[in-house]
């Protein structure tokens, strides 16, 4: 008779969101002596054991995708039950890295669960956030730097983690966290750029951290990356009804408004366009509070991160690849 332990992940993808998260995943998910669970981002640890309230979830969007989250126990064991005898059971919510509550209760109930930690240049990760909202409908600031100094204001009012462009970036702090309460072994932490440019090296580095056979997983094209879409008044009349349908969506089947939104998403995306310069005062700014912790995460990992400090001088978010 199997036991909740036999049934719980030996490992999760843990972080950052818009850090590759979804490719790794997809990646893993091709290696045989792994399984990950078909639902990506169930968000179990971020809850209690009851649903998440929707009191708390003020963004637009917030209440619908809250309940998406996966809450109950059996529920989220069963997501593991088609897991082949032999496999190592895995699954990948990215905000576990940002909630300290979520980390104390993975490490209580799975003591020796295997962390993969993905970080990526904060201001770039933020910009990625900040784009995927804008494409979805659900941000209504249309200017970055004011969206990012509107983040404090919005995490006072409750808004969900997806929202905390700065926060979820402080990724000093929430290895800092991690480590008292798994040990630093039980850690492997990947940089987005390595994904990006040494695939094959990086996905033999997760391999050889879960304890599976190097060379077999292999890269999927990611399907996360949303368009940039300007901010016309075409985007912002179709964005208005994307908060609205996401607000009568918290009374929907998760599925229902999915399955709704699709043509409205589509004809967002239609509005790509050519990602702009960011003018280089922009990411100072955006930067300039996240140094400390920068700082911080070289002495907590003993790595240098100081290509995150660069001033290009022509203001892009393209990232060097690191020394």
């Amino acid at each position: 008779m199997s036991t909740d332990a036999d049934r719980l992940p030996q490992f999760v993808i843990a972080g950052a969101p818009k850090a590759g998260t979804t490719a790794l995943h997809a990646a893993l998910a091709t290696h045989p002596g792994l399984y990950l669970s078909p639902v990506k981002e169930p968000k179990y640890y971020l809850t209690d054991g009851r649903p998440p309230p929707r009191g708390r979830q003020r963004g637009p969007g917030d209440a619908h995708s809250a309940r998406e989250w996966i809450w109950r126990r059996e529920e989220y064991l069963a997501l593991f039950d088609g897991a082949p005898a032999g496999t190592v059971r895995g699954e990948s919510t990215p905000f576990y890295l940002h909630d300290r509550a979520a980390q104390r209760r993975l490490a209580a109930d799975v003591p020796g669960v295997r962390v993969v930690a993905v970080v990526r240049d904060p201001v770039d990760r933020a910009w990625s956030n900040w784009v995927h909202l804008r494409a979805d409908g659900l941000e209504p600031e249309a200017d970055f730097a004011r969206a990012v100094e509107l983040e404090e204001r919005r995490v006072a009012a409750g808004w969900a983690p997806f929202w905390h462009y700065r926060g979820l970036g402080r990724y000093g702090e929430q290895l800092r966290d991690l480590y008292t309460v798994l040990p630093r072994e039980q850690v492997l932490v990947l940089r987005y750029r390595q994904l990006v440019d040494s695939p094959d090296e990086t996905l033999d580095r997760v391999s050889d951290h879960l304890g599976v056979e190097r060379g077999v997983a292999h890269a999927v094209p990611p399907e996360n990356v949303k368009p940039y879409v300007a901010d016309t008044a075409r985007h912002r009349v179709l964005s208005r009804l994307a908060r609205a349908g996401a607000a009568l969506g918290a009374y929907a089947p998760p599925r229902v408004w999915r399955q709704a939104s699709r043509p409205l998403l589509a004809a967002l995306h239609a509005g790509r366009a050519p990602r702009p310069p960011m003018p280089v005062e922009v990411r100072r700014a955006v930067l300039a509070p996240l140094l400390a912790d920068i700082a911080l995460l070289e002495e907590v990992t003993g790595e240098s991160f100081d290509d995150w400090r660069r001033d290009t001088g022509r203001g892009d978010f393209r990232s060097r690849r690191p020394a």
